[in-house]
């Protein structure tokens, strides 16, 4: 039997044949949420993730409906040595939210979102998405930076740093973190905040889903919307290099209001762009204002004077609107290999080779992207929370996106020649939440953690001393 076009293998099935009758009755009693395991027949469904080029037969799905549904999980894992993955409610491009044979603990259930308007705070549990997020908030003017589709899950996003649309105003998700609940390895339930256990409140920012399991996190918020101005302006590829010289330029002192990207792709066929132009390349300056949207629109006019625009969807519309519109670019189940660096500068040596990598893609779907940065994000010290990059002035991003897993290996190439190309414009590394799928190792994690490396695998030992979270971008353990 296939799924997929792939054999159909459970290496799950030889953890399970391990455990007796009594194992499994006892776990399954202790649960409330659903455990699905291999021969269940929404297993298929439960197994999969966001992303098509990850294909993994866990031994069992646990779809917890609470924090003691997730302490029960951790605890079946460590006292059976099996291995563990945690899902939040996104994307998990690299795959970290599944394993081969081991437990799944899917937080996806608990998707629930409280907003105190009074205080100007939210908390949200950890399977929620962006879009569950701003869906509450919105209700009373209020937003939490972070992330570029609805779809994105608030745990992974957090947990990696966070960079979105309102990044520079209000700095990067995990800067408006004020405490998580986290069930730890050995199964309890603790709080860290800036008053209540710092370090890992401090790793838990930047350092991602290596400490334990996120229950909930708590936000504070900011008065945005209900209408916000935004940019899309796209131009034809023989304005590319121009527009990105231009976006340099203006990027250096742009206002904090404003958060940009250029990215050099292809014109989707979606109806929303004029069908003469499907398939033609070009560069998109897409982007917000976090402020009044008459000044915003009048920011972004700079960006029609450059060139003559092939398309503009510019304008102010609601926020919850916006933070939807890319969703449809990226539909659930296409393949994704998602890496970046962050650079020093935008040389015309870099804009050079950006527009060549974008020439090169094999897939219609594919963008090579740089995301303006400053502001908020760089005004925190790099040593006050574990994401380190504080100071770049912009994030290079390669998103190869295709559909025929006979491309994978073509299209995985080609993202990681177009990294390997622009290492020559950078000393650093890349940004936690994109980078890469496959790769691994101390050499990779020093570049994205920086001077705080050694920090986090002291924390590691602290709180997971045995690597019983090692299914992330894992830290271990000092020894």
């Amino acid at each position: 039997m296939t799924v997929d076009g792939y054999p159909r293998e459970h290496p799950g099935e030889q953890v399970l044949t391990a455990l007796t009758a009594d194992d499994i009755d006892t776990f399954r009693a202790a649960v409330r949420g659903d455990i699905v395991f291999p021969d269940d027949e929404s297993y298929d469904d439960a197994r999969r993730v966001w992303n098509g080029l990850i294909n993994r037969y866990p031994a069992l799905v646990v779809r917890c409906s609470g924090v003691a549904d997730i302490i029960e999980a951790v605890a079946f894992a460590r006292r059976h040595e099996v291995p563990v993955a945690v899902r939040g409610g996104g994307h998990s491009v690299a795959g970290h939210s599944t394993c081969d044979g081991g437990i799944v603990i899917d937080l996806s259930p608990m998707d629930g979102v409280r907003v105190n308007p009074k205080e100007r705070t939210v908390r949200v549990q950890g399977g929620a998405t962006v879009g569950d997020l701003d869906h509450e908030t919105q209700v009373f003017g209020l937003a939490v930076p972070g992330g570029g589709a609805s779809d994105t899950g608030i745990a992974g996003l957090t947990l990696g740093g966070g960079l979105g649309h309102l990044s520079r105003k209000y700095g990067l998700t995990c800067d408006n973190l004020q405490s998580v609940n986290v069930v730890t390895a050995d199964g309890e339930v603790v709080t860290a905040s800036q008053n209540q256990n710092e370090d890992l409140f401090w790793a838990l920012r930047g350092g991602g889903g290596n400490f334990g399991v996120v229950t909930s996190f708590e936000f504070r918020c900011h008065e945005v919307g209900p209408d916000i101005a935004t940019c899309f302006i796209g131009y034809s590829h023989e304005e590319a290099t121009e527009v990105l010289r231009y976006f340099r330029s203006y990027a250096a002192d742009a206002p904090e209001e404003v958060t940009l990207t250029a990215a050099y792709a292809r014109v989707p066929e979606l109806p929303e762009f004029p069908e003469a132009v499907w398939g033609d390349p070009g560069l998109a300056i897409f982007g917000a204002f976090a402020g009044e949207p008459a000044a915003g629109e009048q920011e972004f006019q700079k960006f029609r004077d450059v060139a003559e625009p092939l398309v503009d969807l510019s304008g102010t519309m609601p926020y919850t609107d916006f933070q939807s519109r890319d969703d449809a670019f990226n539909p659930p189940g296409r393949h994704n290999y998602w890496n970046s660096l962050y650079l020093n500068e935008l040389s015309d040596g870099a804009i050079d080779q950006i527009v060549a990598a974008g020439e090169r893609a094999p897939s219609v779907y594919s963008n090579v992207g740089v995301m303006q940065l400053g502001g908020r994000i760089s005004q925190v010290d790099p040593g006050q929370t574990a994401f380190v990059h504080r100071d770049a002035p912009f994030l290079f991003t390669v998103d190869a996106i295709w559909d025929d897993p006979v491309e994978t290996e073509e299209n995985i190439a080609w993202a990681q020649e177009s990294i390997e190309d622009m290492r020559e414009f950078t000393s650093r590394g890349p940004y936690v939440n994109l980078s890469g799928v496959h790769e691994e190792g101390e050499e990779l994690l020093r570049s994205i953690y920086g001077t705080n490396y050694q920090r986090l695998t002291e924390v590691k030992a602290e709180y997971d001393p045995t690597n019983l979270f090692d299914h992330t971008r894992n830290i271990e353990p000092a020894s």
